[in-house]
């Protein structure tokens, strides 16, 4: 008997076909969640009194606005609040309510939450795992569910989700009661997923302050972020387009939780400044990087900074900082 089918692929949850799209609603509208509640609104169907308490759930027909019959909403707690324990439970959640609100679904459909908003794309995405499987596990999920689709529309992090959705399941097959269980999940694979958001808090946190341009992105994902994974920690940060309101207050509050800063302080950004000093008036530990020292300005001049030529160069560079600093 084998499991339920699980993919990353790069897309538009628009235009993906599956029998039901899954959204959160984190007691405010975002990105896709906010677009789906417009076109409702636009067929003169509003849903904005309707939308679910923390721990409800709103299921609705798509109206065509989807390429999905159907379209589900699951309250979560505010978006500042949202973390990884959070995003496991809300993974959870969308199965079971599922089950009640139509047994005979097959295909579903989601995103990924967490790493659009600044938390650790790994984490964030192995905690949403967890809990899907948490969900098949105690068997509360739709009778016929065959696939799990996640639609992501960068395509460089489907790729490397991808890479860790094979990492936890060789088979691409979140495995049932009925095709084994657990035990057929390779030891490492098991434990990953049994602490999954529920281990986050125990994790040292890095928060990295940089510019939000699409030329760093290769930067961080594969320069920073490989480099504070590969030594067992979360790496973090703040996006500040997804929140609306004194955004700098969730900034500080972010700098203020980790247990580490690592600033990126090429093109001398005026915000990543800001952080790097507010980092510095908690006394927090902070690593400085640097593509060219022209770009230094004030008093990070008299500052040791790790000079980089190279995203590698930076990943093997950084790695070795922290490695020797021992966090």
């Amino acid at each position: 008997m084998s499991g339920i089918k699980v993919k990353v692929i790069h897309g538009d949850a628009f235009q993906v076909k599956a029998d039901t799209l899954v959204l959160k609603y984190a007691q405010a509208t975002y990105g896709l969640d906010g677009d789906i509640e417009r076109a409702y609104e636009e067929l003169g169907k509003s849903i904005s009194d309707r939308l679910p308490k923390i721990g409800g759930y709103l299921f609705l027909e798509s109206n065509n606005i989807t390429n999905t019959k159907s379209i589900i909403f699951i309250g979560v707690t505010t978006l500042r609040q949202f973390g990884y324990k959070e995003i496991r439970e809300f993974g959870r959640k969308a199965l079971v309510s599922l089950a009640s609100s139509d047994p005979t679904i097959q295909t579903i459909l989601m995103t990924i939450h967490g790493p659009g908003y600044g938390l650790d794309e790994v984490e964030a995405f192995e905690s949403q795992l967890a809990g899907i499987l948490d969900s098949i596990s105690s068997e509360d999920y739709p009778n016929n569910l065959s696939e799990i689709i996640f639609v992501e529309r960068s395509l460089g992090r489907a790729e490397r989700l991808n890479k860790v959705l094979d990492g936890l399941f060789p088979k691409l097959e979140i495995p049932t009661q009925k095709s084994g269980g657990f035990k057929t999940l390779k030891e490492n694979s098991a434990e990953t997923l049994r602490s999954a958001g529920y281990g986050s808090d125990s994790k040292k946190r890095i928060f990295v302050a940089m510019p939000f341009a699409t030329e760093f992105d290769d930067c961080f994902h594969y320069g920073i972020q490989g480099a504070v994974n590969a030594c067992g920690y979360l790496c973090e940060r703040a996006d500040l387009q997804s929140f609306t309101g004194d955004v700098m207050n969730f900034v500080k509050e972010r700098i203020a939780s980790s247990d580490f800063v690592i600033a990126d302080l090429t093109t001398a950004n005026a915000n990543v400044y800001l952080e790097v000093g507010y980092a510095w008036g908690l006394n927090k530990k902070t690593i400085l990087l640097i593509k060219d020292t022209k770009d230094l300005k004030f008093d990070t001049r008299g500052q040791r900074c790790l000079l980089y030529s190279s995203i590698k160069d930076l990943e093997c560079k950084l790695k070795t900082e922290l490695i020797n600093l021992n966090l």
